[in-house]
């Protein structure tokens, strides 16, 4: 079972794209709620490259890495990637002005699906608004 998650942005494709996969944007909007910040952020944008992010509660009490290999990218339309033995794919798709951006992937064994599809929306909701408010 795979979980999907999507937002539409209203910005250029250009912009979308861009801070998707620029590290200073992405410090910016990798968060599920307020009391979380992702502190360190690190691209090699390329299939084969790594990504990393470092995500930490604002309090301290806890935070955790997120790392995976690229697979397959096609600019401005989708990037395929690895982390541990999970895949991601995220989709861009223009529409009227606007950019859809679609992730699905495969949930963990940890926590519920919900918890999981909740958390992934509540990122890419927070990516939509930095990208709008910076457009």
């Amino acid at each position: 079972m795979k979980i999907t998650v999507e937002t539409t942005v209203a910005a250029p494709m250009t912009r979308v794209w861009e801070a998707w996969n620029t590290p200073a944007d992405i410090v910016q909007w990798n968060a599920a709620s307020d009391d979380w910040h992702t502190t360190a952020a690190t691209v090699d944008f390329r299939e084969g490259g790594m990504y990393a992010s470092r995500m930490e509660a604002k309090d301290g009490s806890f935070g955790f890495d997120f790392a995976g290999t690229y697979t397959k990218i096609i600019p401005n339309e989708r990037i395929e990637s690895t982390f541990g033995d999970r895949e991601l794919i995220v989709e861009f798709v223009e529409q009227d002005g606007k950019v859809k951006v679609r992730e699905t992937f495969d949930p963990e064994e940890t926590h519920p699906v919900e918890f999981q599809r909740a958390g992934w929306q509540a990122i890419l909701d927070r990516f939509a608004k930095h990208v709008e408010a910076g457009a």
